[in-house]
């Protein structure tokens, strides 16, 4: 079985990726790895943990040649929101540690996986059922280091041999870590405050349409990806994906169904309005489908009963702890 790197292990997908496929690999290693030190005793103990920043170009390929590493899942970045604020800081972090990653597959022969996202698209993109290739100029740091982040791949792919390869996430929606600083994080943000306060202020205008998806349905397209038979991928990096795709007010009417007391308003945020303006409606994930079997098995009502359900047990945990 494979040996695998998780760079960001901490953030909300690499927390949820690694118990996954620590789970799923139990003839080789998962080595988790984030610039903090995990603090869930799950976490910690179910494997091994590296201190390591991805701009460290030495350490990265002391641990990828420590462990054997074949098989590298690179998470570590700032995400839109924040990139916004700290642009100069996304691209150091979001380039310059992907380069370092890239370098690193390519001497150890590693294969890479590397998010992309419906960021990497922009305003003149067509935002109804958005192709697989199309134009994309993005307006912020965020999307620019992703869509410059899948070309470097396809160049490492090209030039080097490296096996890369790719998705464009949509919106992602979990109960089990805190979102860090998306523009999609309102629709994670919103269980919380409906089952504490049954209501919600939304940075987002009502009507905003944006893709999204449950994480189980993420985890898996990264490991049905990564397994997929290279033979059949024409695109690589990045795929689209999607699962579903709905406004503000869609999602509030799903969760009054659960908490029918619920009330939403809105209070808009220029800067995080202006990224979603120029995101997709949904995405076209044909090609996913196509050509490694991409489908997702949750579509809004069926993740806002599990986001509900994840949700209630963490508040009523915390109730307990007082």
């Amino acid at each position: 079985m494979k040996n695998i790197l998780i760079t960001g292990a901490l953030g909300q997908i690499g927390s949820e990726l690694t118990m996954a496929l620590r789970k799923r690999n139990q003839t080789g290693v998962v080595v988790a790895s984030d610039i903090r030190m995990p603090t869930d005793p799950q976490f910690r103990d179910s494997g091994p943990f590296e201190f390591l920043d991805v701009l460290d170009e030495y350490r990265v390929g002391r641990v990828v040649e420590e462990y054997r590493i074949d098989t590298i899942y690179h998470l570590g970045a700032l995400l839109s929101a924040v990139g916004e604020k700290k642009p100069q800081v996304a691209w150091k972090i979001n380039m310059g540690g992907l380069y370092t990653i890239l370098e690193a597959a390519r001497q150890y022969k590693a294969a890479l996986f590397f998010p992309s996202s419906i960021g990497a698209f922009g305003p003149t993109t067509p935002l109804d059922n958005t192709p697989q290739d199309t134009i994309m100029r993005p307006h912020s740091m965020y999307g620019v280091t992703k869509v410059a982040g899948e070309l470097l791949c396809n160049y490492y792919h090209d030039r080097f041999g490296v096996d890369t390869r790719g998705v464009r996430f949509p919106g992602l929606i979990s109960y089990q870590t805190e979102p860090g600083g998306g523009t999609t994080d309102y629709a994670v943000a919103i269980f919380f405050e409906a089952l504490k306060h049954k209501r919600f202020t939304c940075y987002l205008k009502p009507d905003t349409s944006l893709d999204m998806m449950y994480m189980p349905d993420a985890i898996r397209a990264m490991i049905q990806l990564m397994e997929a038979d290279a033979s059949g991928l024409k695109h690589r990096n990045a795929f689209n994906i999607t699962a579903m795709h709905f406004t503000p007010t869609q999602l509030a009417a799903e969760i009054r169904k659960y908490i029918p007391e619920f009330a939403i308003d809105y209070d808009v945020d220029p800067i995080r309005q202006g990224i979603a303006d120029s995101w997709p409606n949904y995405m076209d994930d044909s090609a996913a489908r196509r050509e490694w079997g991409w489908a997702p098995e949750y579509d809004l009502s069926g993740m806002t009963k599990a986001m509900i359900e994840g949700v209630a047990r963490l508040v009523a945990a915390e109730m307990v702890k007082g």
